[in-house]
């Protein structure tokens, strides 16, 4: 049997088409826009219910949840929020963008550790500052 973890390829997660599970809230926004920065709802919130998504597996959920977990309010939504342009349409796009950024380097395995040794330089460098210190340390004491 292959493990879950090693069959996960991020990549395919642009392939895939979330937008119906896209909740998506308008509001204005701090950020640029000049005298329509307070008439315009430019600031675009993207909610999306990670548990009741039908594209992803039970894995890539709980991988998902666990990962994204400061992202992830009390109701199971994950909250993204852009407010950087002054249209609304563009905030909407970069959004969504930032979503699929962070499903794939949510989804993406994290790699093995592979233990390395100190080079002979490293260890020379070390064993010298070692006999420098002590030396310093030999230098302090007085004389009888």
């Amino acid at each position: 049997m292959v493990s879950p973890i090693l069959t996960l390829t991020p990549s395919t997660v642009y392939y895939r088409d979330f937008a119906p599970e896209f909740a998506f809230a308008a509001s204005r926004s701090g950020g640029p826009g000049g005298q329509n920065v307070n008439k315009v709802n430019t600031k675009v919130e993207l909610r999306f219910h990670v548990a009741s998504s039908a594209l992803l597996s039970e894995h890539e959920k709980s991988v998902i949840a666990h990962k994204l977990a400061n992202r992830i309010n009390d109701a199971g939504e994950l909250l993204i929020v852009s407010q950087d342009t002054r249209s609304q349409g563009q905030n909407k796009e970069e959004v969504i963008g930032k979503f699929y950024q962070l499903l794939d380097l949510a989804l993406r395995p994290v790699k093995k550790r592979r233990p390395t040794k100190p080079s002979r330089g490293a260890k020379e460098r070390r064993l010298a500052a070692k006999r420098n210190l002590s030396q310093k340390k030999e230098n302090r004491r007085t004389l009888e």
